[in-house]
């Protein structure tokens, strides 16, 4: 309880519109709906809630993080609270690597650690992406290799380190089998989710939001959080340094540019461009800086 005998911390684990469940600890969703036109609390948030019919979130306490994107038209806040996102590819459908990419800088943006999941390594195209994927590899992220339908056990087993105490969220383009890992990992996820429809009144309406699960099967205080397939991701709310911490191979090379401003576009003295040339950094890796970097600088003023 806190100070305000009134008030009760809880976990937001699904919404719609002003419409929320709380977890209050116990596993059973208490509908609540946010104050006034207050849109933007999201799964995952701590908040404070006062009891009533229904029950009203009064405040959002501080976020350790926030996984969201921006464009031209809106932005879209994921979730908040991460300690691990997991991006989901596979080599059918054809992989978007940069879609996958652009995840991945949105959560090292937030200091959110994050792995990469070649689901479907069964399928004759696994080796041909593996290999695409080898400048992440280099970069520092480790590949997580799996066939959640082929071979659920293996999955489980595999991802249980990753996953134990954690609360972490799966993120991947529509048709990379992230509701069959989704539904491997949670026994009994057709109940939670039929649950969740239900307490929120929203049907088929929650299936385009971001929901939590408790995943207590793979240990203590873990949690999954599932998202809606996307098609497009971006970055408008980064600044140029941000998107620049968010490259590790970018980063490790911070302070030897000539200029300290460098935008390593074409600077004399790069030690970006000059890693490139020389193999240290891929040039599929700088192709996505430079595309974002030229988002960033072609945006409105906000």
């Amino acid at each position: 309880m806190t100070a305000d005998a009134g008030l009760q911390q809880a976990r937001i684990v699904a919404g719609f519109g002003r419409n929320h469940l709380a977890d209050l600890g116990d596993g059973i969703p208490l509908p609540c709906v946010a104050r006034g036109r207050r849109t933007d609390v999201v799964c995952g948030d701590q908040v404070l809630l006062r009891f009533g019919q229904p029950a009203v979130i009064e405040s959002v306490l501080p976020r350790r993080n926030t996984l969201w994107r921006q464009d031209d038209w809106r932005s879209k806040v994921f979730a908040a609270n991460l300690d691990l996102v997991l991006v989901v590819v596979a080599a059918e459908p054809g992989p978007n690597l940069d879609l996958a990419g652009r995840a991945i800088i949105a959560a090292q943006a937030e200091d959110i650690p994050v792995a990469i999941i070649i689901n479907k390594r069964d399928l004759p195209g696994a080796a041909a992406l593996r290999k695409q994927l080898q400048p992440l590899q280099d970069a520092g992220y480790e590949l997580i290799e799996l066939a959640a339908r082929a071979d659920p056990d293996d999955a489980r087993a595999t991802l249980r380190p990753w996953l134990e105490g954690r609360v972490s969220m799966l993120l991947g383009a529509s048709g990379v089998g992230k509701s069959t890992l989704v539904n491997t990992l949670i026994p009994g996820l057709d109940v939670q989710t039929q649950t969740i429809s239900t307490a929120l009144n929203a049907g088929r309406h929650t299936t385009t939001a971001t929901r939590l699960y408790h995943a207590h099967d793979l240990g203590t205080g873990t949690a999954l959080l599932d998202s809606p397939g996307f098609q497009s991701f971006g970055l408008q709310q980064l600044s140029t340094t941000q998107l620049q911490h968010a490259f590790p191979e970018i980063k490790r090379l911070n302070g030897q540019c000539r200029f300290n401003n460098c935008s390593h576009r074409h600077e004399p003295g790069c030690a970006v461009r000059a890693a490139v040339e020389t193999g240290g950094i891929a040039s599929s890796r700088m192709a996505l800086y430079l595309r974002v970097l030229q988002e960033l600088l072609a945006a409105p003023p906000a």
